[in-house]
């Protein structure tokens, strides 16, 4: 089965290039506007690359067009940090590029759409225990603000257009080699420098807490939403919340402290 994989190249994208890879795809295209390959070590071979922007109608056309793909698995964008600097660009990339990949679905025949999304929709007002596709939803960044509008796109076209349209929503991602800056990834800076022997501060209040998940639960997370008979999908929209109990920013420095030897400093502002 032809698989589409936006954001190919990128962290989460790279691992759901592998799952997939694993359980015997073996037609699967990597759609990146980064030109490293450093994430596909191993599997260039086994995949093909294309170059485009997702904010370019003409580069998502000609892909789905060319490759006719069964599947998308919409993991490319922009994230939280970029976004919140640069709020044209993360329409553009965000808004219209969603726009365009559920658009060439429907052109062109794709029955099935994976959209990357984040606990970044909600912010204000959340009271339920349970948050589910019926929670309030108000994002307060720029970032969750073009999520959601992504996800009521892709129910317009679920119900307008008959697509098979799924979401994740996940909370911060963690993992090594992070380069694209978003507003958790002290979780992960703090590991790799303490590592490294760098001095490191984590620039939020040691009670902190926010959910995180390990970049390769979630590219699971998705490829299961994926392969689910759409029988059992009961819910459009699904909540990830990640390892619990939630650590928070000090708790993650006492573990740190207490795994990786000296020399480190490691810190917290009070």
């Amino acid at each position: 089965m032809t698989a589409l994989i936006t954001g190919g190249a990128g962290f989460v994208g790279a691992q759901v290039m592998r799952l997939l890879l694993e359980k015997g795809e073996n037609d699967l295209i990597a759609f990146d506007i980064v030109p490293s390959t450093a994430r596909l070590e191993g599997i260039v071979d086994k995949v093909k690359i294309v170059r485009g922007d997702l904010g370019n109608f003409s580069n998502v056309l000609d892909v789905v067009k060319k490759f006719r793909p069964k599947i998308i698995y919409h993991v490319g964008g922009l994230l939280s940090i970029t976004s919140e600097a640069d709020p044209s660009l993360a329409i553009r990339v965000n808004v219209l590029g969603t726009h365009h990949v559920l658009e060439a679905a429907r052109l062109f025949d794709v029955p099935k759409v994976l959209f990357s999304s984040t606990l970044g929709t909600y912010g204000l007002d959340i009271r339920e225990k349970v948050i589910d596709d019926y929670t309030l939803q108000r994002p307060n960044i720029i970032y969750g603000a073009t999520k959601l509008f992504c996800e009521h796109m892709g129910l317009v076209y679920r119900n307008k257009y008959g697509l098979d349209f799924r979401t994740v929503r996940f909370p911060s991602l963690v993992g090594p080699g992070v380069k694209t800056p978003g507003m958790i990834q002290y979780t992960s800076a703090t590991i790799e420098e303490s590592a490294k022997g760098n001095p490191y501060t984590i620039n939020v209040k040691p009670e902190t807490r926010f959910p995180v998940m390990y970049f390769k639960d979630a590219a699971r997370a998705i490829v299961e939403l994926g392969a689910a008979p759409i029988e059992n999908i009961k819910m459009v929209n699904y909540v990830t919340t990640g390892a619990t109990p939630v650590a928070s920013a000090q708790e993650l420095v006492d573990m740190v402290k207490a795994r990786i030897p000296p020399p480190r400093s490691i810190s917290s502002p009070t």
